[in-house]
This record gives C-alpha cells, structure tokens and sequence, in this order.
C-alpha cells in the first residue's frame, strides 16, 4: 500500500469531487472597523451599568426625608446636618451656646410655650476610640438629661450601633419622665469623625407629645454626615 503524501486533504464526505479538493482557506480577517464599532457598543454598555450601578446606590439619599434641605455645616463638630421644613437656624445664636454645643437648630410646637423640639451639635473634649462609643454614648446622653431635665426619671429607651459617611458611631435614645405628667425625648448620636476628633448630634423634644417632632429629630439624625 502506498502511504499518502502529508500534504493530501483529508477526504470531505459532502464534497461531490474527493478528487479535486482544496486545502482551506484561512478564516477571513475580521474589518478593523467592526471591531471599532464592537469596542463603542461595549464602552457605552459599560457606562449605562456605571450608571444604573450609581443611581442603586444613592436612590436611598434622593429619597431620604430631608433630602434637597438646607443644611448647617459646623465646622467646629466637623458635621453637617439638615433643616427640617418650619426649623429656625440663626448663626448668630450658635455663638451665645453654652461651652459645649456650637450649632443648634430649633422649633416651637403648637400653642404650648414649653413645648418644643431642638438639636444640638458640638464636639467631644478629647477623641473617643470606637470601642467606647457605647459606654461614651449613654453616659453622655445620661449626663444631658441630668442637665436639661434635673432630677427626672430618665429610661434607656434604645441603644445602637451606627455610622456617619463611614465612621463608626453609636446612637443612644432616651425617655424623660416630666414634672408636669409628660415624656421628654433625647437622642444622641457620638461619632468618632476622625483620629483628632469626636462630635456628636443631640436631639430633644419637650412638652406636648409631638409624633412629628421625634419624626423631625430622627431625620435630622440620619442627614448627619462629616465634612
């Protein structure tokens, strides 16, 4: 039997002249324009993710309650927080503060004079490490209690962990049995800003129960970020 040359091409079953088979050709190259028209369409498909990626995440800020607000930014807490709608902030009050505190945003509730609701900002007299935020926390919001309500029966009411932009931070709620037959509500959140600075946020409502003024404190807790 005589051995095929090396160069024969395999036999073709569909080809109907075995005899006269040819060696393939080579796959044609693909154009370089359909390839430059390939690399646009995935670039463009790359951004529209991007984007869909980057609206996922910050649809929670667009659609927070105080979102599009004017905001204080306390350079001295190195915090911001927004104005809730019918909330007063005067600049020039937040220098008659007491030691302590260095912005404040306040308002009156209905008709009672005593009622109101407030939040304070200010900054810690030395940096807190992150794992005494807890117990910093509550003896804080205790000891501000003991400030603004002497003398009244005061019940931990929550006490969590949380962040601001990032940092580790620790909120404390706090119920205030008043004098007068009411509940007063204080809720504080400690955050460590960074490693030469802790700030905190203070929120108070007195008087006549007010669903809308702890709603209002609340939100103004969670529009708090760093600057």
């Amino acid at each position: 039997m005589t051995t095929p040359p090396l160069t024969s091409h395999p036999y073709n079953p569909s080809d109907p002249n075995p005899g006269n088979a040819q060696h393939p050709l080579p796959a044609p190259r693909r154009p370089r324009r359909v390839l430059i028209v390939a690399m646009v369409v995935t670039l463009a498909l790359l951004l529209a993710a991007g984007a869909a990626i980057t609206w996922w995440l910050s649809r929670d800020d667009d659609s927070s309650p105080l979102a599009g607000r004017p905001r204080v930014t306390d350079t001295r807490a190195g915090l911001s927080y927004a104005i809730p709608e019918g909330w007063e902030h005067d600049e020039t009050k937040d220098k008659d503060l007491i030691s302590g505190f260095s912005s404040q945003i306040t308002s009156r509730t209905g008709q009672d004079s005593e009622a109101g609701k407030t939040v304070l900002a200010g900054r810690s007299r030395q940096v807190i490490p992150p794992s005494d935020l807890r117990q910093q926390a509550e003896f804080a919001a205790r000891s501000n209690a003991e400030f603004f309500f002497p003398d009244q029966a005061v019940a931990l009411e929550e006490s969590r962990p949380t962040t601001v932009s990032g940092h580790p931070a620790h909120t404390v709620m706090l119920n205030v049995k008043e004098d007068k037959g009411g509940t007063a509500h204080l809720t504080m959140t400690l955050t460590t800003v960074n490693d030469n600075r802790t700030s905190f946020v203070l929120g108070i409502s007195t008087g006549t129960p007010d669903t809308t003024a702890d709603h209002d404190i609340e939100a103004v807790m969670e529009s708090t970020e760093t600057t």
